[in-house]
C-alpha cells in the first residue's frame, strides 16, 4: 500500500516540475530565404511576449533589446548562430544558423522604370534576367509582414522578363525571384515611398567598398532646381547648384544616414517664392567587395577567379559606345577578341557568380584594319570594272540587221539573198556611190500593201543629175506566179531611165534577173543577163551598168530578142 502511495507522489511532483518549467524562445526569419546573399534585407524575430529581449550571436550578448532585429544589408559579418530570450520568464532559444554568402546570386533583378523612392500610389517596372533561362521561375513580394507570389508570363526560351508592380502604399516593399526549387534566386530590390516633394535617390543595392556612387536630389514634377544641400548624419557635405553628389571611392566612413534639401519652382508658377523641401532620411548600406573575377590580356583575353569555389565556368561580356553589357559566350576561360570595344568576364558556378571583372579596352591592330580596308577597296574596284565592262559590251554589241550594199564601182553589189527571210520582210538599199548625193525619198522600205502572193516590186534610184525618182509596182500582166523583176538605175547624164521588167520570153520559172546601174561619164556598160545555157533553175544573173549616154547595150537587145 505504501509503495502505491510513493508512486502517486512521484507522479505529482513530476507534473508540478513540468508546469513550473520556463517556456523556450524561438528565433524566426521573414521573409524566409533559402540562401542569403550580400545586401539582402530580412528580419529576425524572437517570440517573447515581454519587453527586454536579449540577443546572442555565437553565445555573445548583443546590444539589441527589441524582439525584432532588422538586418538592412546583410554581409558576411552577419554570419553566425543567433539565439534570444526574454527576461527571466523564458528559456534561451535554440540556435538559428545564419550564413551570408560572399558572392552574387545567379539572376539579376533591376528597376527598369521608376525610382527606388516613389510617391504613395505609384509603381515601378522591374526586369529579371537569368542568362541560362527562366523556365519555372517566380517572383515574390514582401510587404507588411506577408509574402506573396508574383506570377510571370514566360516563354520557353526566356532569359529576360519585365513586369510592373502593383501600387505601392506602405513605406517599404521587398521584391526578389527564384526558381521552382528555390535553389537559385535573384538579388532583392527594395522600393520605398515618401509623401514629400523631394526625395534622395540612392542606388537600390548596397554600395560596394572601393566602387563609386552617385546620389541625386529629385523634386517631383520639375527639374528646375536652383540649389541643393546634401547631408550625412545631419552634417552638410555639399551645398551648391548641382543636384548630384558623387563619391568616387566608397569607404567605410561613407556609412550613415543621408538626406537632401532642394530649392525649386514649377514652370507653371509665375509668382511667389521658390519651394524649399528636405527629403526623408535614407540609410546607406555598405558591404565589402564580393568575390571578383580577374581579366588579363596576353595574346588574347583570359579570365580567372582564385577565390571562387570549384567547378566554375566563365561568362564573357562586351560593350561599346556606352551600350549595356552584352553576353558573348559561356564556359570558356579564354577568348580571342574580334572587334574593338570593352570586354569583361565573371565566374559562374552552381548557385552563384562572382562580381564582374574590370573592363579591358581592346583595339583591333592597325595593320589588320589596313589589310581589311585594302581588300575591300580591291573588291569594290573589281566589281566596278566588271560592271563597266558589261555595260560597254551591251552598248557596243549591236549586230548589223541589214548589210550595207556598197555601190562604189560598177557591179560591186549583189542582190540580197532571200534565204532565211520571212515573208513580208523588206530590206533597204543605201546608194552612196561616189559623186552622188542622197535625196529625200531616195529609198524606202518596199510596201507590201495590195500585193498578191509571190509578187515583188523594185525601187528605182535617182540619177546623179536628178532624173526621175520613186518606185512603181511592176506590172504583173502576162506573168506567171513567182516571177521576180529587177531595179534599174537612171543614167548619169540625166536621160530618161527608169526600170523595165526583163522580158520573160524563153525563160523558165524561177530565173532571176539583175539590176543595172548607170555608168559614170558615158562609159560602156549596160547589163547582161547571164546565159542560161547549161544552168539549172534558180541561177542568178548579175547587174550591168548603163552607158554614159543612156543607150542600151547591144547585148541586152540581143538577149531581149532571144
Amino acid at each position: 500500500m505504501r509503495g502505491v502511495q510513493h508512486l502517486l507522489l512521484l507522479a505529482v511532483l513530476a507534473l508540478l516540475a513540468r508546469c513550473q518549467q520556463k517556456p523556450q524562445a524561438v528565433v524566426s526569419m521573414s521573409p524566409i530565404l533559402t540562401q542569403i546573399f550580400s545586401g539582402d534585407l530580412f528580419f529576425l524575430r524572437c517570440n517573447s511576449s515581454t519587453d527586454g529581449t536579449k540577443w546572442y550571436i555565437n553565445n555573445i550578448e548583443q546590444m539589441m533589446t527589441n524582439d525584432t532585429w532588422k538586418i538592412s544589408s546583410a554581409s558576411p559579418k552577419n554570419s553566425g548562430s543567433y539565439q534570444c530570450k526574454s527576461g527571466s520568464n523564458m528559456q534561451m532559444s535554440k540556435a538559428f544558423s545564419l550564413k551570408v554568402l560572399d558572392y552574387f546570386p545567379r539572376a539579376s533583378l533591376t528597376i527598369k522604370t521608376g525610382q527606388p523612392v516613389v510617391r504613395p500610389g505609384d509603381s515601378v517596372v522591374l526586369q529579371l534576367d537569368h542568362e541560362e533561362g527562366l523556365q519555372g521561375w517566380k517572383c515574390f513580394v514582401y510587404r507588411a509582414g506577408k509574402t506573396m507570389r508574383i506570377q510571370l508570363r514566360l516563354l520557353n526560351d526566356s532569359v529576360s522578363v519585365v513586369f510592373q508592380t502593383k501600387r505601392l502604399e506602405i513605406p517599404e516593399t521587398i521584391f526578389w525571384c527564384s526558381d521552382t526549387n528555390k535553389q537559385l534566386r535573384s538579388n532583392q530590390i527594395t522600393v520605398r515611398t515618401s509623401v514629400k516633394d523631394v526625395s534622395l535617390e540612392m542606388y537600390p543595392l548596397p554600395a560596394v567598398v572601393g566602387d563609386s556612387l552617385i546620389l541625386k536630389c529629385l523634386a517631383w514634377g520639375t527639374d528646375d532646381i536652383s540649389r541643393t544641400i546634401f547631408y550625412q548624419n545631419n552634417a552638410v557635405i555639399q551645398d551648391g547648384i548641382g543636384y548630384t553628389y558623387q563619391i568616387s571611392d566608397v569607404k567605410e566612413s561613407a556609412r550613415g544616414t543621408y538626406k537632401c534639401a532642394a530649392t525649386f519652382t514649377h514652370k507653371a508658377r509665375t509668382e511667389g517664392q521658390p519651394y524649399n523641401v528636405v527629403s526623408d532620411d535614407q540609410d546607406m548600406f555598405l558591404h565589402a567587395p564580393a568575390i571578383k573575377a580577374f581579366l588579363s590580356a596576353n595574346n588574347g583575353l583570359s579570365c580567372s577567379c582564385p577565390l571562387c569555389p570549384n567547378n566554375i565556368y566563365y561568362h564573357w561580356y562586351y560593350k561599346n559606345n556606352g551600350q549595356p553589357w552584352t553576353l558573348l559566350t559561356h564556359n570558356q576561360g579564354f577568348i580571342m577578341p574580334k572587334k574593338s570595344g570593352t570586354y569583361a568576364c565573371r565566374a559562374v558556378w552552381n548557385d552563384g557568380r562572382s562580381s564582374l571583372s574590370i573592363g579591358h579596352v581592346y583595339q583591333v591592330p592597325t595593320f589588320i584594319i589596313t589589310v581589311v580596308v585594302i581588300v575591300l577597296v580591291i573588291v569594290v574596284l573589281v566589281l566596278v570594272a566588271v560592271f563597266v565592262l558589261i555595260r560597254y559590251k551591251k552598248r557596243h554589241a549591236t549586230g548589223r540587221i541589214y548589210e550595207d550594199m556598197p555601190l562604189k564601182s560598177q557591179g560591186e553589189y549583189e542582190m540580197l539573198r532571200k534565204g532565211g527571210q520571212k515573208e513580208g520582210e523588206y530590206d533597204t538599199l543605201h546608194p552612196e556611190a561616189p559623186g552622188r548625193q542622197k535625196k529625200e525619198g531616195e529609198y524606202e522600205t518596199l510596201k507590201k500593201e495590195e500585193m498578191t502572193e509571190g509578187e515583188y516590186h523594185t525601187v528605182r534610184m535617182e540619177g546623179a543629175v536628178g532624173g526621175e525618182g520613186g518606185y512603181e509596182a511592176l506590172k504583173k500582166e502576162g506573168r506567171k506566179e513567182e516571177l521576180y523583176h529587177t531595179l534599174g538605175m537612171e543614167g548619169a547624164a540625166g536621160e530618161g531611165g527608169g526600170y523595165e521588167a526583163l522580158k520573160k520570153e524563153g525563160r523558165d520559172k524561177g530565173v532571176y534577173h539583175t539590176l543595172g546601174m548607170e555608168g559614170a561619164a558615158g562609159e560602156g556598160g549596160g547589163y547582161e543577163a547571164l546565159k542560161k545555157e547549161g544552168r539549172k533553175e534558180g541561177v542568178y544573173h548579175t547587174l550591168g551598168m548603163e552607158g554614159a549616154a543612156g543607150e542600151m547595150s547591144e547585148e541586152v537587145e540581143k538577149k531581149e530578142k532571144e
